[in-house]
């Protein structure tokens, strides 16, 4: 994914409020044995671009003065309540050195999975990202599972999941890790007392219904 940066020459908080005035935002460069970039982009633009996962998961293309950078987006300032991106980092990239990175899991196929078709259950995705260890070249967008083989009782770790060749993940000290848990779906199975009392209720309602005492005669009047 590409996209257009400018050199930006003045800095400072006075400098950086006029450049937004006129639709721009400020912007840093950084990494690697090149000195920091200050960088304005079109802020329209990069509204949009923030939009797409995959300007914040995968490998980018920054073109400044005809150059192209490869970098990654590592953080996104916000306006507390407007519609406004304050300031944005990316990193240079160099093609030999493994970085780390959030990447997306994108999960399919639950609703043909047993647990949800016939065991009355639901997939909680516990985890929607994971980190990763890999060169820029084999950073993936996204990460696709599978859960058409979930059932009843069980749950998806990270070692179940297949990751891309040359693509570690970054636990943090967690031992495999749960993605996604089966949860019993509330009302799905009856409940123990209710079904030992269903039985004692239908035999009931296929016996006699009990006889009406009969009435008492009206009392004689004096």
């Amino acid at each position: 994914m590409n996209f257009v940066a400018f050199e930006r020459a003045k800095q400072g908080t006075g400098a950086s409020r006029r450049l937004r005035i006129t639709g721009r935002t400020p912007g840093i460069v950084y990494g690697g044995a090149t000195p920091p970039a200050m960088v304005e982009l079109d802020h329209n633009a990069l509204w949009h671009a923030l939009k797409k996962e995959a300007f914040h998961s995968s490998v980018l293309d920054m073109e400044i003065a005809g150059q192209v950078n490869k970098v990654l987006l590592r953080n996104v300032q916000m306006h507390p309540f407007k519609q406004l991106v304050l300031h944005i980092d990316f990193q240079r990239v160099d093609a030999t050195t493994k970085l780390h990175m959030k990447v997306p899991l994108h999960y399919s196929g639950d609703e043909n999975s047993p647990a949800v078709k016939t065991e009355g259950c639901i997939a909680n995705h516990v985890v929607t990202e994971i980190e990763v260890l890999c060169l820029p070249a084999d950073l993936p967008e996204f990460i696709a599972v599978d859960l058409s083989g979930l059932k009843k009782g069980h749950s998806l770790h990270l070692n179940d999941v297949v990751l891309p060749k040359g693509v570690t993940a970054v636990t943090h000290g967690k031992n495999n890790p749960v993605l996604v848990s089966v949860v019993m779906v509330a009302g799905a199975e009856p409940a123990p007392e209710a079904a030992a009392a269903a039985p004692a209720a239908d035999a009931k309602a296929a016996g006699k219904a009990p006889a009406k005492a009969p009435a008492k005669a009206p009392a004689a009047k004096k």
